[in-house]
Parts: C-alpha cells; sequence; structure tokens
C-alpha cells in the first residue's frame, strides 16, 4: 500500500505543477515570480499533507474494514443474506451514492477452491478477457509496463464497434495483498469516458472451504456537477425504465420498486462483471479452444436471469458482436508492445 500512496502522491504534485506552468512561464517580474512560486509550495505542502492524512486514515480503514478479517466479518454476518435473497444465489449487493461518488460492493460464494482462483486472477492478462464480456467493453489489452501491469479498455456502444471507434481507459493492475488465505487486487484509472474520474475496480477473495470461495466485487467513480446533470436529463429520457437490484420500495400493487439513475447503473455494471469473473471461471477446466464461445453464452444465460436489470441484446446478436470483437482484441494483444 505504501508504494500506491507514494504513485498517487507524486501524480497529485505532477497535476497541480502543470496546472501552475503557464501561469509561471508568463510571471516575468520577480516579485511575482516568487509570490507564485511560493504560493505553489504552500499548494504542493498541503496536497501532500492532505494525500498522507487522507490515504494515511484511508488505508487504515481500508485495511481495517476491507482486508481478510473484515471480509471473513462480512461472510458471517450475512450468511443469512447468501442463502436467501432476490438473486436466488449466493449472492448480495450494497450501494450507496454521496456527493461525487458512487460505489457498489456484490458479495458472493463461487464453488472453486481459493488456490484456482488465485492462480488465475492474478495475471492480468485475465482480466482483459474477462472485462471485455461486458456489453460495452469493445477489446481489452494488457501491457507490462517497466513500472506498472496497464490494462486498456476500449469502451463503446452494446452493439459491435471496432476498437479505433471506441473511447480507451487505461487501467493499473494492483496485486495489492497476496496471501495463504487473502487475495485483494485492484484495477484503478484516474480518468474515465464523460469526465468522470478515479474509477475502481476491486477484487477480494478469502477460502470457505477447500472448495469454495468467498469473494468481494467492489466498483467506485467519482463524477462531476456537469456531468450528473447530463446524467439526469439521459435517465429522465432515453435512460428512463434502466433500473439496478436495490429495492427502495414498492408501487401500489406491491411490486418491488428498484433504484434507478446512476446509482442503478453502476449496480448493473458491477454485477455485470461479478458474472463475467465467474463465467470466466466456470469454463477453465474445458479445452482451451472451447473456452471463449462457452464463456460468452455462459454469460449472456447468466445476467439475462436478471431480464430487467441486464437484457441488452438478443443472445445470438450478443454472441455475433462478442465473436468479432474478440478477435479484435486478439489481433490487437499480438501487435501491443
Amino acid at each position: 500500500m505504501a508504494i500506491g500512496m507514494v504513485k498517487e502522491l507524486i501524480s497529485l504534485i505532477i497535476y497541480i505543477m502543470r496546472k501552475f506552468e503557464p501561469f509561471m512561464l508568463r510571471a516575468r517580474p520577480v516579485q511575482q515570480m516568487h509570490k507564485i512560486s511560493s504560493l505553489l509550495k504552500c499548494l504542493l505542502f498541503m496536497a501532500a499533507a492532505a494525500v498522507f492524512l487522507s490515504l494515511g486514515s484511508a488505508s487504515a480503514v481500508e485495511r481495517t474494514q476491507q482486508g481478510e478479517e473484515i471480509l471473513r466479518s462480512m461472510y458471517y454476518r450475512n450468511m443469512a443474506k447468501l442463502e436467501t435473497n432476490s438473486f436466488g444465489l449466493p449472492l448480495f449487493l450494497e450501494s450507496l451514492e454521496r456527493d461525487d461518488k458512487v460505489q457498489v460492493d456484490v458479495y458472493g460464494i463461487f464453488y472453486y477452491p481459493f488456490h484456482s482462483l488465485v492462480g488465475t486472477l492474478r495475471m492480468p492478462g485475465t482480466w482483459c478477457e474477462i472485462v471485455s464480456l461486458h456489453p460495452n467493453i469493445k477489446a481489452c489489452i494488457s501491457r507490462d509496463m517497466p513500472s506498472a501491469e496497464l490494462l486498456t479498455f476500449y469502451i463503446g456502444r452494446k452493439d459491435y464497434q471496432t476498437p479505433e471507434e471506441a473511447r480507451q481507459v487505461v487501467y493499473q493492475f494492483w496485486n495489492i495483498e497476496q496471501q495463504q488465505g487473502y487475495l485483494d487486487i485492484v484495477l484503478s484509472a484516474e480518468a474515465g469516458p464523460f469526465g468522470t474520474r478515479d474509477h475502481r475496480l476491486r477484487f477480494e477473495a478469502m477460502p470457505l472451504d477447500g472448495e469454495r470461495t468467498f469473494v468481494h466485487v467492489s466498483y467506485t467513480y467519482g463524477d462531476s456537477a456537469a456531468l450528473r446533470l447530463a446524467v439526469k436529463f439521459y435517465f429522465a429520457t432515453l435512460g428512463r425504465g434502466k433500473v439496478g437490484f436495490t429495492v427502495i420500495g414498492t408501487d401500489s400493487n406491491g411490486n418491488p420498486v428498484f433504484i434507478d439513475g446512476p446509482r442503478g447503473a453502476i449496480e448493473r455494471n458491477a454485477v455485470r462483471y461479478y458474472f463475467a469473473i465467474q463465467s470466466y471461471l466456470d469454463t477453465l477446466h474445458y479445452p482451451e479452444k472451447n473456452r471463449f464461445t462457452m464463456r460468452i453464452s455462459s454469460w449472456y444465460d447468466l445476467t439475462t436471469r436478471f431480464r430487467r436489470q441486464l437484457f441488452e441484446l438478443d443472445k445470438n446478436d450478443y454472441l455475433t458482436v462478442k465473436t468479432k470483437e474478440h478477435l479484435r482484441q486478439t489481433a490487437l494483444q499480438s501487435a501491443a508492445p
């Protein structure tokens, strides 16, 4: 975690310096230059203090609330939810929307040994095969750079698009912690599509017994006031009727009313990624040449169990789109440095 904190601090300092660079270049009088320099030093000190204080407390909270002990505690506190819930699966979901942050946490049980998950999911390239099952991920390539493992997501429409037509979002892959009984992996991106920022996809796992693993998939991002206004307009028009999984009440007929808007959207995406991980694991014991076809079929069947929330394309359309996109992804990955 210390390395991640240092990198985040360096990124913040560089960002501030770049913002002030035009003013410093235009500032010719010595006195004015001195004032700007002093202000910059002050801002850098404040940034450093803020980052170390907030990240220090955040990492402490994270270790307390998201580490192995708390993950185990979450399992024992929510055994009843895993057995009986609206999903009809050993799975439950929590979400929150506060200020400019939306976060969803999906908890569930995979019927695979912990060691098999670790051996597979600790490899960055595996995550490209996983996330590309999502209808809006047109391709994903992994690159092993000197300072980091990078995953480039090509994000676009749900129907077929070439990677060149899609938006690129670069994630860093962090194998935060890997122990005998605990795995913690984070994919983080500073900037995302449509002005979003601080994207973070996290996967935690711990063994329950020799054949089962308790997992946690968390997805969060930050937005802006302008983006929130645009999103509200979208969900009031084209996105009307799209809902998530959290029940916020009942209608006049006693039917559940589900959360909508940005919180509903990120709930849908978190569940899609959860099922993508499950579909990837479900196909590993088959011959490699058959895995991709089986994987996209498995993902589709899992998601359409929740048609109200997750349906986007007919099955034949989805399989056709993903098959074409996978060929482009394979070519891109082969050409990647």
